[in-house]
């Protein structure tokens, strides 16, 4: 493929002119790399199917992993979701507390969106972003955007243009350069149901947007983790996901850590605290913090992808990973840490 252009948005004057651009190559049917607040997303046209083939062809992701499409009102909901009768008290409680913003809901789709995009599955998963540039474009290509994370399959999200170059140079025509995502970790993914006293939400991907942020809305179910040979019915939720090429293990306790003779190893702390054990236990060939010093899980969340990139890219054997507290944004992290260290 030609080369990756860069297209520089991080000039207020200029972005109505990116705008247009991207709009352009999403017409006419190719895929474009944007920006968004939780991570940077591979964008095509959601009701052109010839489009997003490319997104999976480009990210080497098996057909089977259903996409997110991004609308830019809550009435182009209605374009691919029939929101059914039961539900649309609490759909719209909850599209008007998180939307624009971290939040997905898995609702049944209509039939002008492409089975491809659902991967077969009778629903469809849609958001709207908080980012300018990804609403500016979902709004002037007047179509939704489907949109995964820009990476190649399984790999490390990217929250950076330049991340996404490494992942993805060569395999796209361009990346719109809109600066570090501000929340780090991919949009929290429930499913509405009708409950007998409650509405059910069914909490399929755990993200910015918590379990205690939710539970107003209705009875808020964890997230099942989801088998290998099982097909999902919303993205990242394969056992394997998120993972770094180099090996992770997810440690509950520092004694669990057995060095073998001769392996570089590298950790991965949540605040560099001498009281977790991790740091002491190892002379460590390189260490990385998710919130250095503060131990504030609204940093980690930021920069989790950062720094297990980071890692990832240091030259050691095996990344040791210690647990965060499960709680709030911790579920996320430890959902996505699991998932990293589920690839052999």
């Amino acid at each position: 493929m030609s080369e990756t252009r860069i297209i520089d948005a991080s000039d207020p004057a200029a972005q109505n002119k990116v705008v247009l651009d991207v709009v352009a190559l999403l017409a006419a049917g190719e895929v474009v790399a944007l920006p968004t607040e939780t991570v940077y997303g591979l964008g095509a046209d959601a009701l052109n199917p010839e489009a997003v083939a490319k997104v999976f062809a480009a990210k080497e992701r098996p057909a089977f992993d259903p996409l997110i499409v991004h609308v830019g009102s809550f009435e182009q909901v209605d374009e691919v979701a029939e929101v059914p009768e039961e539900l649309k008290e609490v759909v719209a409680k909850l599209m008007k507390a998180h939307w624009p913003g971290p939040l997905t809901l898995v609702l049944p789709k209509k039939d002008c969106v492409p089975d491809i995009v659902t991967s077969g599955l009778p629903t469809v998963a849609v958001r709207m972003s908080a980012h300018p540039i990804m609403k500016a474009v979902v709004r002037g290509l007047g179509h939704p955007v489907a949109a995964p994370s820009a990476n190649r399959f399984g790999r490390i999200s990217p929250t950076s243009a330049s991340a996404v170059e490494k992942e993805l140079s060569g395999r796209i025509p361009a990346i719109v350069d809109g600066g570090a995502c501000r929340e780090g970790l991919e949009s929290t993914i429930i499913r509405p149901e009708a409950g007998e006293k409650r509405p059910v939400l069914h909490m399929l991907r755990s993200g910015p947007v918590t379990k205690e942020m939710l539970q107003r809305f209705g009875k808020v179910e964890r997230p099942k983790r989801n088998r290998s040979n099982e097909a999902p019915e919303a993205p990242g939720q394969l056992d394997s996901h998120y993972a770094p090429v180099t090996p992770l293990r997810l440690l509950r306790k520092p004694e669990d850590f057995k060095p073998e003779a001769g392996k570089k190893y590298g950790l991965l702390s949540y605040c560099g605290s001498e009281k977790t054990g991790f740091i002491n236990a190892y002379e460590w060939d390189h260490v990385e913090e998710l919130s250095p010093g503060n131990g504030k899980l609204a940093e980690a969340a930021v920069r989790f992808f950062f720094v297990l990139r980071l890692l990832d890219e240091s030259g050691v054997d095996e990344i040791i990973a210690e647990p965060v507290s499960e709680t709030g944004l911790g579920v996320a992290i430890m959902d996505k840490l699991r998932r990293a260290s589920s690839r052999k």
